[in-house]
């Protein structure tokens, strides 16, 4: 036919890009193949790791079951209510420092750091991990989820060494009841002071760090994480009310535990003796959902800041149970949910709209 090979010819180079283009999508479908396989695998672990703890904390509960057979149930759903207001007062203060991610995305993150971080504690470090790989798998950038879970970190922690400076110098000075020996009240509130004092002075220092690129990079990265939540705690936003509740009510939890088998210890001591305890949080130790070292942590502390060790025994297995088994419950149930966030849609879709 006249004219074949030219038409030929010129519809090469077309070809050409089409077939190209195909190999790109095609490059495109294996990638995002992989990484909802790998977001799958990741999905399953985390989700096993959940169960299994709970399954594993069940014979603790058995044995709460037994204690609390002639407990007063009211007292029992006080603890469950204050638990639940707990959980809530993090997911507040996440919603404020998470600010630019979607309501929906926020809440069902935050619980599922809750649980995570009551089933992997390692300090919180855990739950911090998960909540920033979820997010990114979202879209957001890594380098500021890392700045803005540094900024939460922070504002919670600000809150647990506020409360130790407060009821340590209250029970040194004698205004409070409790134990009053320097060792055990004043001491641990002045070191919560240099540290503060530290945390305040960053900032600046960080500025004058030399050296390596990253070194400085990373230094001043600190830095302005610092500034960002002083600005935050400045601006008196009510969420950070949140951060106080997130405290305040798991402490009040331990406290209705003991007050189920009976007195309860002083406010302050049991303020102290908590924050203290606490700190076995921080040992690396594989151990799920915490059970046997923050119990032996907080019996311990308990029992240094002049609590009965038979009373305190049964309140840390019951505060225990219900601060496990509520974030955890409630946060396997967030993150079933936000499944379809965690394994993007085959067509790479964002799968829940922002705003």
């Amino acid at each position: 036919m006249p004219g074949a090979d030219a038409v030929s010819e010129a519809a090469g180079p077309g070809r050409a890009r089409a077939a190209h283009a195909i190999d790109r999508s095609h490059a495109r479908g294996d990638t995002h193949h992989s990484r909802r396989l790998r977001n799958a695998i990741i999905f399953a672990v985390v989700l096993s790791v959940l169960a299994g703890t709970i399954v594993l904390a069940v014979p603790g509960l058995g044995t709460v079951a037994d204690r609390l057979e002639h407990v007063d149930a009211w007292w029992a759903a006080l603890a469950v209510m204050l638990e639940l207001a707990s959980c809530g007062g993090y997911v507040i203060v996440f919603r404020l420092v998470f600010a630019d991610t979607p309501r929906r995305a926020a809440t069902g993150v935050a619980w599922a750091e809750m649980a995570f971080g009551a089933v992997v504690p390692v300090g919180g470090a855990g739950g911090i991990g998960l909540g920033a790989w979820m997010l990114h798998q979202r879209g957001e950038p890594l380098e500021r989820i890392a700045d803005q879970s540094t900024v939460l970190f922070w504002v919670t922690s600000a809150v647990n060494v506020a409360a130790l400076i407060l009821a340590g110098f209250c029970l040194g000075l004698r205004v409070l009841s409790g134990p009053h020996e320097v060792l055990l009240t004043t001491v641990p509130a002045a070191a919560c002071v240099l540290v503060i004092a530290g945390f305040v002075a960053l900032p600046a220092a960080t500025r004058r760090v030399t050296g390596p690129g990253r070194l400085r990079a990373l230094s001043r990265a600190t830095g302005a994480t610092v500034s960002e939540t002083e600005a935050l705690l400045r601006d008196g936003s009510w969420r950070l009310l949140g951060a106080v509740a997130y405290l305040g009510c798991d402490m009040a939890v331990l406290w209705v535990s003991f007050r189920t088998f009976g007195r309860p210890p002083p406010a302050a001591a049991l303020v102290l003796a908590y924050l203290i305890g606490y700190m076995s949080n921080m040992i690396p130790i594989p151990v799920p959902g915490g059970i046997g070292v923050l119990d032996t942590g907080l019996l311990g502390a308990l029992v240094l800041y002049g609590s009965p060790a038979a009373p305190a025994a049964a309140a840390v297995l019951l505060y225990h149970a219900i601060a496990l088994w509520l974030p955890t419950a409630g946060g396997t149930i967030g993150f079933l949910r936000a499944r379809r966030d965690l394994i993007p849609a085959a067509d790479g879709r964002d799968p829940l709209p922002h705003g």
